[in-house]
């Protein structure tokens, strides 16, 4: 008889080695740090995840692929105020700790819930993604298209040797994080991209999470000088409430004015295709309630050359116009020195 056919799980089981992030508990047990569940595993079984499991005892966690890799403009993460125009080395694994109905990402997010999702995964040592990187001419390297946090022993490997050849690095993450994971990527981390999907905490569960673990993440991660953006999907129906969009710039604005603040729009996508897409008017919306909450640097994205000075960066003090975009395209910068050429009020960011 022929032999079986291997499934991705049992493939990317022999893809790992043992974590770092976790501690043993009674019975072969285990608690997994990596995520805001905080998964308590038992010995053969796997966390919420699906990519992080328990073998008598250890915790074995991707190690040695990428499930996706491509070069994108950083604006496309998005970061606005880190190197802009520079361009961005993206990889990500397999696995996800939500399960979002219209993830732009489901074929590697979901691949181990999905039978839908095929993503196989890529060999890959460190050595050979940070050559890459450099022949390609990127200046960021970024995990993403999974979710980061649940894969940051591979993350932190990479990043070492990235840091090394002089590059930054960065993650694009639901923000859904714990203390420790927080810690353990300080030292390799430099920009982190937070999709805050919503301010209702139902909304969060319909999507495998907890607001307040979300909230408690943004509020440390800028305590501890991560350079932190936030990205909210404008989703009509879901998260599109005057009120609630309030809500999420109160809150940003109260950690600090200077965190930019995307507001991007909705398009059908993979299980959510109910909703209509997001109209221009929306997104002006918000980001006028942002600015009006006192946030300095609000922009909304997806719909380029829609939303009128909505991608450009202004100086705060004197609205000189700072950096001009087209959707993921600078058309000039004159930021000089971390600083507005007229007012020399520093911009917060990271220019060089």
């Amino acid at each position: 008889m022929p032999a079986e056919t291997p499934t991705l799980k049992t493939v990317l089981e022999t893809l790992t080695r043992e974590g770092e992030l976790y501690e043993r508990l009674d019975d072969n047990r285990l608690r997994c740090f990596a995520c805001g569940h905080r998964c308590v595993i038992s010995d053969g079984l796997g966390g919420i995840c699906r990519v992080r499991f328990n073998r008598g005892g250890k915790l074995l966690v991707p190690h040695g692929y990428v499930g996706g890799i491509q070069l994108d403009p950083v604006e496309k993460k998005p970061f606005f105020h880190a190197l802009p125009g520079s361009a961005a080395m993206s990889f990500g694994m397999l696995g996800c700790d939500f399960h979002c109905s219209y993830c732009q990402n489901w074929v590697t997010s979901q691949s181990l819930r999905d039978p839908n999702a095929v993503a196989p995964p890529l060999l890959l040592t460190p050595e050979q993604f940070v050559r890459v990187s450099l022949d390609q001419g990127a200046r960021i390297v970024t995990s993403t298209y999974n979710e980061p946090l649940i894969t940051s022993e591979w993350a932190v490997e990479i990043f070492r040797l990235a840091r090394k050849a002089g590059l930054r690095t960065s993650y694009v993450s639901n923000g859904n994080g714990t203390p420790e994971v927080l810690a353990y990527i300080k030292p390799w981390v430099d920009l982190y991209k937070v999709d805050l999907k919503s301010f209702q905490d139902r909304n969060y569960r319909k999507l495998g999470g907890v607001l307040k673990n979300v909230l408690e993440t943004i509020e440390r991660l800028h305590a501890m000088d991560f350079w932190v953006e936030i990205v909210t999907l404008i989703i009509p129906g879901f998260n599109d409430t005057k009120e609630e969009l309030r809500d999420i710039a109160r809150f940003l604005a109260r950690i600090s004015p200077d965190i930019p603040w995307h507001v991007t729009a909705f398009h059908q996508d993979y299980k959510m295709t109910d909703p209509d897409n997001t109209p221009v008017s929306a997104l002006v919306g918000a980001a006028e309630i942002g600015r009006s909450e006192g946030l300095n640097f609000v922009y909304a994205g997806n719909l380029p050359g829609r939303v009128g000075d909505l991608e450009n960066t202004y100086c705060p003090g004197c609205n000189e116009l700072l950096i001009e975009r087209w959707g993921l395209q600078v058309r000039s910068m004159a930021v000089t020195n971390g600083a507005c050429p007229k007012c020399l009020r520093p911009v917060p960011g990271v220019w060089n």
